[in-house]
C-alpha cells in the first residue's frame, strides 16, 4: 500500500509541476501578445499639459477630449473634470 502511495505522490507532484509551468508560460505569452498589439499611435495617444502651476490637462489626441484638474496652491487634490472638446464644437 505505502509503496504505491509513494510512487503516486511523485507522479502527482510531477504532473502538478508540469501543469503549473505550462500555465505560467501561457500567461507570459498572452502578456507579450498584448504588448505587441499596442501600436505606436496608441502609445502616444494622451498628452499631459500644464499651462500654469494650478492647472493640469490630459488631452486625448484621438478623440479630442480633455480632462482638467485645478489645483489650488497649498491645498490637496481636487476631482478631474471632463471638458467638451473644442475640436468637436468647431466641427458642428
Amino acid at each position: 500500500m505505502y509503496k504505491y502511495l509513494h510512487s503516486f505522490s511523485i507522479i502527482f507532484f510531477g504532473i502538478c509541476v508540469l501543469l503549473g509551468s505550462w500555465f505560467i508560460s501561457q500567461s507570459l505569452k498572452s502578456n507579450q501578445d498584448k504588448q505587441e498589439k499596442i501600436s505606436k499611435g496608441e502609445q502616444y495617444r494622451y498628452e499631459l499639459l500644464s499651462p500654469n502651476e494650478n492647472n493640469l490637462i490630459i488631452f486625448d489626441k484621438q478623440s479630442g477630449d480633455y480632462w482638467r484638474k485645478f489645483i489650488e496652491s497649498g491645498e490637496g487634490p481636487t476631482e478631474w473634470e471632463k471638458q467638451p472638446s473644442p475640436i468637436s464644437e468647431t466641427l458642428e
